[in-house]
């Protein structure tokens, strides 16, 4: 995790430093990133930021607020009707600074796979289609 002048967001923001209590570096290297992410009901987290897109693959799942950086809502997965039944996994984008909390009964439990170069996973790249696909898919 360096920080240049093409990155738009502080160190300090970064999920792991900002929200340790709520993720945790299960590998690293220079292509991807892999945090183990676990709210549990009624947590919030602090600020922070995911500088890089990832595939997420959810373990247990749970309704959730989230947060931008001014404290408005962005989204509220309650009212999202594909996120009614819980997903087997997910694509995110890259998220700028924001808050979650967890407003469910259960814990959200997410394993993240984040791209560090996501022009290497764009159209014609080996990946690219593979997880394209992960955008939403419903549980079985």
């Amino acid at each position: 995790m360096s920080s240049s002048d093409s990155d738009p967001w502080p160190e300090h923001l970064d999920a792991l430093v900002a929200a340790p209590e709520h993720h945790t570096l299960l590998f690293e290297n220079d292509v991807v990133r892999m945090l183990d992410t676990h709210i549990k009901a009624g947590d919030r987290t602090p600020v922070h930021t995911h500088r890089w897109p990832a595939a997420l693959y959810i373990l247990s799942w749970s309704s959730f607020v989230r947060w931008d950086a001014r404290g408005e809502i962005v989204l509220d997965s309650r009212i999202v009707p594909s996120l009614a039944n819980a997903p087997q996994a997910l694509w995110s984008q890259a998220l700028v600074p924001h808050s979650l909390e967890n407003v469910g009964a259960s814990d959200l439990h997410v394993i993240s796979v984040e791209i560090k170069h996501p022009s290497l996973v764009g159209a014609g790249a080996p990946m690219g289609n593979h997880f394209s696909r992960l955008t939403l898919r419903a549980a079985d």
